[in-house]
């Protein structure tokens, strides 16, 4: 009888199917990256930040927000964003004042030491991009790979907000 994330082939061999093999593929990949990062940071010898503090810093980038708007910005698996932002603020990466027009938002921006730390991912990034230029993961290949993960986002927002099967066919 197949089931959502494997069924017994003829031969009573487990298989797993196409749709959850990609679900842990992307899972992994996204440790990895994680820990891409991680090696990044200690290589530079950073040590008072860790690898998911490090992307909320990079997608603070060069705006200032508020925590909401950061959390809708990237996703932090498993992480408390307001955490993560009192702590980059305590070892001085952000910076945090009240919003003027709600005292119950706080905007963050980067500070000095955030933006050294920005630079140090934004260059890895170029790197990376960099060692991949010539290879199989052609521009081509990988638009076509956002393409299909944004067809699981639409996808999977669609099943969590019940509303149904969004057509994954609409491009955003």
């Amino acid at each position: 009888m197949k089931r959502l994330n494997s069924f017994i082939s003829p031969g009573n061999h487990v298989s797993t199917t196409p749709y959850f093999e990609a679900i842990q593929l992307i899972e992994r990949l996204h440790r990895y990256f994680l820990d891409v990062v991680k090696v990044e940071l200690d290589r530079k010898g950073i040590q008072d930040i860790n690898n998911v503090q490090a992307m909320i810093l990079y997608n603070i980038g060069h705006d200032e927000m508020t925590v909401g708007e950061l959390t809708l910005r990237g996703y932090y698996l498993g992480s408390n964003v307001s955490y993560n932002v009192k702590k980059m603020g305590e070892n001085g990466y952000i910076e945090q004042e009240r919003s003027v027009h709600d005292k119950r938002s706080i905007r963050v921006k980067l500070s000095d030491k955030g933006r050294e730390t920005y630079k140090v991912l934004a260059d890895m990034f170029v790197r990376h991009e960099d060692k991949i230029k010539g290879t199989e993961l052609s521009p081509e290949r990988i638009n076509d790979s956002i393409k299909t993960m944004k067809m699981f986002e639409r996808f999977w927002t669609s099943q969590s907000q019940f509303t149904g099967l969004a057509s994954l066919d609409d491009e955003e």
